[in-house]
């Protein structure tokens, strides 16, 4: 018997399902069972969960032996690794094919070969094709490694987050990464925009579409350099997110903060949300290129803010010395054992940072 399951929803579906089926009676045919019969093909509509059936029927093939002539069933194991053929046989052309299995013969262990065609069923079924596979394959090789049911649920835990087809498939080409981490790991940072950041869900998701590489980041990092800034800054969660402000790194944006605000153009609003001068968007100082970001808001030069970068850094490497660098505070764990459902009950209280004062 000869089962494929495909999971999905969308046209993603129907491509994958014929790819992997017209992998599998290609396998069966040319490995001596002869023409392969069906005795039931069901495919589900597609507004539900898609499974596609398909199974030879009740008769075998049978062997005889030439000593008794008798009527045996003829049984193979399926095959569990990809091969050139199967790869063309799935729409790669033969360079594609080569360049995907000299990329999992350079993986360490046998992982990469156990679990490669079900990410490549995983992606067929999101709708990306044979070439969109392969960049995406060339991104994060990582991604041959990862088991079927991790794939599945942290596809289906994405889709949950509001990261529905469209914006999926465009968050998985621009970071395939993000496939790779945990669904622990993800609501870990969910729950801390959520709880501590006090983002709506709405802008989660629109921190995720734009940002997917959030979900990497060191926790200490993200926590400071959100409170830098709400409190340094005085910037709330509507303008951080409209400036895709997790895009940048922390030194990018204290430095371009501090050169404004070293030069008078910058002012930390007080108790009232009140400044002397009137404070550039964050959008205009971190979403523009460098040359922009000084011609039209800094009003300064290059060779200015050069110098200016030198001596940040020199401070910054010394306030590391004297306090330490910022403890990382997240659990590796990578296991999806713990993934819960949605229905889960929510454990700890929505609260907001208090801004700290220095003694």
């Amino acid at each position: 018997m000869t089962v494929v399951y495909v999971r999905g929803t969308g046209m993603g579906t129907q491509v994958a399902a014929c790819k992997v089926l017209q992998f599998a009676v290609r396998k069966v045919t040319s490995s001596g069972f002869g023409p392969l019969q069906f005795g039931r093909c069901h495919l589900q509509p597609l507004c539900t969960e898609c499974r596609l059936f398909c199974s030879s029927t009740s008769q075998s093939t049978f062997h005889s032996t030439p000593q008794s002539h008798e009527l045996r069933p003829l049984s193979r194991k399926p095959a569990t690794e990809l091969s050139l053929r199967s790869l063309v046989d799935m729409g790669f052309t033969h360079s594609q094919a080569e360049h995907i299995n000299d990329a999992m013969s350079k993986l360490r262990g046998g992982s990469a070969t156990k679990h490669a065609l079900s990410a490549l069923t995983a992606l067929f079924a999101l709708g990306f094709n044979p070439s969109s596979m392969l960049k995406l394959l060339e991104k994060c090789p990582e991604l041959y490694t990862v088991k079927e049911s991790q794939l599945q649920q942290r596809i289906g835990n994405l889709r949950k987050l509001g990261l529905v087809e469209g914006c999926l498939q465009r968050v998985v080409s621009h970071y395939p990464h993000i496939l790779t981490v945990s669904v622990k790991a993800i609501k870990h940072v969910v729950v801390f925009l959520r709880e501590k950041c006090l983002f709506t869900a709405q802008q989660v998701t629109d921190i995720l579409r734009d940002s997917p590489a959030i979900v990497m980041e060191n926790m200490g990092q993200l926590e400071y350099k959100f409170q830098y800034v709400y409190f340094r800054m005085g910037v709330k969660q509507q303008e951080m997110v409209k400036s895709r402000l997790f895009r940048f790194t922390l030194d990018e944006v204290r430095c371009r903060h501090c050169f404004l605000e070293r030069r008078g153009l910058y002012q930390t609003p007080d108790k009232k949300g009140q400044t002397l001068v009137l404070n550039p968007k964050l959008d205009s100082i971190l979403s523009v290129d460098q040359d922009t970001f000084l011609a039209h808001v800094a009003n300064a030069s290059t060779e200015e803010y050069d110098v200016f970068k030198r001596m940040m850094a020199q401070e910054w490497h010394e306030e590391q010395q004297q306090w330490g660098s910022i403890e990382v505070d997240s659990n590796d764990d990578d296991d999806d054992d713990d993934y819960m459902d949605e229905e889960e009950e929510e454990t700890r209280g929505k609260s907001g940072y208090r801004k700290s004062r220095k003694k």
